[in-house]
């Protein structure tokens, strides 16, 4: 779907942009249907089986309505997926002409966890972050479009599981990210939204949370909002919802946000560009 845009009102202005969002932590295309499945069903974490295709398949058919899609756990190309690198098995089978990837954890040749993004748009850049912690593997993607202050940065991320480690990456967020920018920040941060050091990202960033309250975690019955999509205060928020699909053991968190006219977005015309890496001070 490419974009819809609506007229802003006055004469000469650039209309402004609606995006379909999207944020899914796809578990390297394994779905989970219960608790005990994480333990019966490990195997499929290391080995590679005929579901994983059919599972990436159809979430390549689900993604496809959207502008920009954030993937977190996804594969970068190991034994349990088959050696494919599932970033771009997804933008070829979706139809989404951009895609990039960032690799973060390997454990040696079975599973190389990684964090992608597919959008109809080409940025002009994009950056790859590794947040600090304890257990190194987590990263951002940050994929950034336009220039100077009219531009829109889409930050992708997926945080630790301890609480230490995860305050370490919010904190980072807070100093790398650029608030005077357009500002998107989503994926998986493995909790809630009123935890004190979110808040204090999003006070920092001037970031609001559309998607608060809405329960991605498990998938098979949403009880836990771990996924999140925040946006700047000066960027309007639309329909946010969380769909109802057990690909994963999340499920996939949609948004539709408008940027203003003066955010250049131009469709993609090349399938990935280089990825500038910046490591952790």
């Amino acid at each position: 779907m490419l974009q819809a845009t609506e007229q802003t009102g006055g004469q000469g202005q650039r209309e402004s942009t609606k995006l379909r969002l999207l944020s899914f932590n796809i578990q390297a295309g394994t779905s989970t249907a219960r608790y005990h499945h994480y333990v019966t069903h490990s195997w499929r974490q290391v080995l590679p089986h005929a579901k994983r295709t059919q599972n990436l398949d159809a979430i390549a058919q689900l993604v496809s309505p959207f502008d920009m899609v954030a993937l977190q756990e996804v594969d970068s190309g190991s034994l349990r997926s088959g050696y494919i690198n599932q970033s771009r098995y997804l933008a070829n089978h979706s139809g989404m002409p951009f895609w990039c990837h960032q690799s973060n954890r390997k454990v040696g040749t079975v599973a190389y966890a990684g964090n992608g993004f597919l959008s109809r748009f080409e940025p002009d850049e994009v950056v790859e972050h590794r947040l600090p912690g304890v257990i190194p593997g987590r990263g951002t993607l940050l994929v950034r479009f336009g220039d100077g202050f009219n531009g829109l940065d889409v930050a992708v991320v997926h945080l630790a599981l301890g609480k230490r480690a995860r305050a370490l990456q919010l904190s980072f967020l807070g100093r790398e990210l650029d608030s005077s920018r357009h500002l998107v920040v989503l994926g998986d941060f493995n909790t809630q939204m009123d935890t004190p050091h979110v808040m204090e990202l999003r006070e920092t960033l001037a970031l609001k949370a559309p998607t608060l309250g809405l329960a991605t975690y498990p998938s098979w019955q949403p009880q836990r909002a771990l996924d999140h999509i925040l946006v700047s205060e000066k960027l309007q928020a639309g329909t946010a919802e969380v769909l109802d699909v057990g690909y994963s053991d999340h499920c996939p968190l949609a948004l539709e946000i408008t940027v203003p006219g003066t955010v250049k977005l131009k469709e993609a015309s090349h399938s990935v560009i280089s990825v500038e890496s910046r490591r952790t001070l």
